[in-house]
């Protein structure tokens, strides 16, 4: 006996025993009314052994190829999407084990993709950090040390710290989130302030125009990394001295939009689409050297989980603007 037949006979041993005592209830019933015939009581249980037989040989048959696939262990995942139903109660479950299998590769295909991206980005960022590392080797190698020189270095590796940080607390973030009301000038004063030595290092000038009573809804911890996202890409990208960097806030009803603006070297038009996807450097990227192309696309991450839009304008030679747009 195959272990498919075996399967099948497990299954409806309850229904046959259950079937036989409804036939043998009946003949008691003309027994108790009182019916006599022996013969015709043997006629009866004979046919319904007989017709409960070829329904269950004939229930079987449709089940076989069914029975045959699932009562052997699957050597590989495609297995799961063979089709060998012939009744509605199997097909219904084979279309439910195929779309468990759909979802099954899709939550693979994801944490692969995300296993994936992280290994590009530690390596890409361990690869960067040397720089720096290696200039401080450097530096404390010469007789009189360059206080300023090693802090430049000190905070390449502190906003390179951040950024990985970040990075890693994405895919945790509805743990890691406080939405509340914010100060928009506070919030950037103070990220300008803490990044006032790259400003001073590549000569560039923040202006600042933004009313104090402007207030959003946000995480001031998650906004402000994305602002200081911002003002970087805005000053690294801006080779010439004494140019400016300005921060706009407008507000028209419940909107409130924030404007970076810089007269750096801007973003080639068939690398703005692109430029907030995971590891696009692109020809400024390559320029410079230091971009792992991570940057903008942890800022649009954040931006989209904390429902704020983020639009960027750009034209070579120009300069860029960044849009960050709140709606309560």
């Amino acid at each position: 006996m195959g272990a498919g037949l075996k399967l099948f006979m497990k299954e409806h041993l309850s229904y046959l025993i259950f079937q036989l005592l409804i036939v043998l209830f009946t003949l008691m019933l003309y027994w108790l009314e009182g019916f006599r015939n022996f013969a015709t009581a043997m006629y009866s249980i004979v046919m319904s052994v007989i017709l409960i037989g070829s329904f269950l040989t004939i229930r079987y048959m449709l089940r076989r190829r069914y029975l045959k696939k699932i009562v052997h262990l699957p050597t590989q995942m495609d297995d799961a999407l063979q089709k060998n139903a012939k009744t509605l109660e199997y097909y219904q479950t084979e279309s439910y084990m195929h779309e468990l299998y759909k979802l099954y590769q899709q939550e693979v295909q994801a944490l692969y993709t995300k296993q994936t991206r992280q290994y590009k980005f530690t390596n890409q960022w361990i690869h960067q950090m040397k720089t720096p590392v290696a200039v401080l080797e450097l530096l404390l190698q010469e007789e009189s040390l360059d206080k300023r020189s090693v802090q430049e270095e000190v905070d390449r590796l502190k906003r390179g710290l951040e950024m990985v940080l970040m990075n890693a607390r994405l895919e945790n973030f509805q743990e890691d989130l406080q939405v509340e009301q914010v100060n928009l000038k506070q919030l950037v004063t103070s990220t300008i302030n803490e990044n006032k030595r790259l400003f001073i290092a590549n000569k560039v000038f923040p202006e600042m125009k933004i009313d104090e009573e402007i207030v959003v809804m946000s995480d001031s911890k998650w906004l402000k990394f994305v602002i200081t996202q911002f003002i970087t890409n805005a000053v690294k990208y801006t080779f010439e001295e004494h140019k400016k960097m300005s921060i706009e806030a407008t507000k028209q009803g419940e909107r409130v939009t924030l404007c970076v603006t810089d007269e750096g070297i801007g973003i080639p038009k068939s690398d703005l689409s692109r430029v907030t996807k995971p590891f696009f450097t692109g020809e400024n990227g390559r320029k410079t050297g230091e971009s792992t192309g991570m940057g903008l696309y942890i800022a649009q991450e954040i931006c989209t989980k904390l429902g704020h839009e983020l639009l960027i304008e750009s034209e070579v030679t120009r300069g860029t603007t960044v849009k960050l747009i709140f709606q309560h």
